[in-house]
């Protein structure tokens, strides 16, 4: 089961009213499970307006679809397998707000849906929350799947030569970042700022919620009101989760706290367990022109350094990067959708990625200016470590992902053998009418 996108979800608004005037029947008995006619075509809707190919039959494949489904949420009830509420009702509210992001306000969102916010958090509970038993079941039965170099190296030398995948171009960038400093009164004018409105919501002489949305330069929960959904402690940067989590009084408003994105004041709106929603500010202080140049041209003089053999780029990543994440291993960049140190070239951020395409294996950009993940304005130089060119996989270079490639086949043979075996287990009923298919798995009420 997938996550739905904001604008499917709303759509499942309109599918379910459609859904509603289909003379209902059970099609399918799976266990103690029934599938209803009008749940195939809430589906081949969904699928329909999505753009999802529908492979053969629709009311062959998407009734077996959704029988698969229930085979290992009854698996799940075998088990006694469990998720958190509260891990549930976290991903609800981050999808909510989300939700309420694109849209604009609660108010919109349910005028959209025809229904209320209680509703729509109703149904994402049950999706999510069976999404997660699914995920556990099939983690029980792949989780001890371990492949060695060997059987890597024999699934490649097997592989037909047609279906070896054929790998995007990659580079490995290393980045010198100079974050220009912060004049004092630029700072201090940024925190009295935020005390002036902490002064006047205690006050009650605006609201928070109001401030955000005028102020605040988190644009995301400024659209929000500052609200930023229910999160753990973990979820949240620590310097701010130490304010928010110690806040106890709805009404007042925190000091004001400093961190990587800027400096904020926070409102408490709710506790839920280990889980606290709040209402935040951020305020970020302006770079100087001055400033900027300055790192610029500290740049210009490292890029001279390492050009004329002073320093290596490592060396002066060591001695001058501002950047937390990469000054401990010589700039070279991870890739957090991978977690090695390859990208493709759109998964570089943008400037970045114009730097890299002008510069051969080895050299060094000229200083540029762009914004890091926290939306600061840095200063950087990069230099291309390695290019990897477009080409076939091979063992050498792309062994992750052929491992990948053998681990998924393995994974796949273990849930659809798995399948099987639970047909011969659980009582099946097909309708008549329905059972004329080719079903992918086709041992179901046998």
């Amino acid at each position: 089961m997938r996550y739905f996108s904001v604008i499917t979800l709303f759509f499942l608004s309109s599918v379910a009213a459609f859904s509603s005037n289909v003379i209902d029947e059970v099609v399918w008995v799976v266990g103690d499970e029934a599938i209803l006619k009008s749940d195939v075509e809430e589906q081949k809707a969904r699928m329909q307006y999505e753009g999802t190919p529908i492979e053969g039959d629709p009311y062959c494949t998407i009734p077996e679809e959704i029988a698969i489904q229930k085979l290992f949420l009854n698996q799940a009830k075998v088990d006694s397998i469990t998720v958190s509420p509260n891990t549930v009702s976290m991903q609800v509210e981050q999808r909510i707000n989300y939700f309420i992001s694109q849209i604009g306000s609660k108010e919109k969102l349910e005028e959209y849906f025809g229904k209320s916010l209680a509703a729509m958090r109703e149904e994402l509970t049950t999706l999510i929350e069976e999404q997660m038993l699914v995920q556990q079941v099939q983690q029980k039965l792949v989780g001890d799947v371990k492949i060695t170099p060997s059987e890597v190296q024999k699934f490649y030398d097997k592989l037909p030569k047609e279906t070896v995948p054929v790998m995007p171009t990659k580079v490995e960038v290393q980045i010198l970042a100079i974050a220009p400093k912060v004049p004092v009164q630029e700072a201090e004018a940024v925190k009295a700022k935020l005390r002036g409105f902490k002064e006047r919501v205690e006050r009650g002489e605006i609201d928070f919620s109001t401030l955000a949305i005028l102020y605040s330069e988190d644009t995301e929960s400024a659209k929000r009101g500052g609200e930023l959904g229910f999160m753990k402690r973990g979820m949240l940067i620590p310097e701010f989760a130490d304010v928010a989590f110690s806040l106890t009084d709805r009404k007042k408003v925190s000091h004001v706290v400093e961190t990587e994105y800027g400096y904020h004041i926070i409102q408490l709106i709710e506790k839920r367990g280990d889980q606290l929603n709040c209402r935040h500010i951020l305020l970020k202080p302006t770079i100087s022109l001055e400033a900027r140049q300055y790192a610029l041209n500290q740049l210009d003089s490292i890029v001279d350094g390492i050009k004329t053999g002073t320093r290596t780029f490592e060396e002066a990543v060591t001695a001058f990067s501002t950047d937390k994440k990469t000054k401990m291993n010589g700039g070279v960049m991870m890739n957090p959708q991978t977690g090695d140190t390859r990208f493709q070239y759109q998964e570089l951020p943008a400037e970045v990625a114009r730097q890299v395409n002008r510069l051969e294996v080895g050299e060094v950009s000229e200083p540029f200016v762009m914004t890091d993940e926290t939306g600061k304005q840095i200063c950087a130089i990069v230099k291309l470590k390695n290019r990897f060119p477009m080409h076939q996989a091979n063992i050498t270079d792309d062994y992750q992902e052929i491992r990948e490639m053998l681990k998924e086949e393995i994974c796949q043979k273990i849930i659809s053998d798995w399948i099987v075996e639970r047909q011969k287990d659980l009582y099946v009923k097909i309708k008549d009418g329905w059972q004329n298919c080719e079903f992918k798995y086709p041992g179901w009420g046998k």
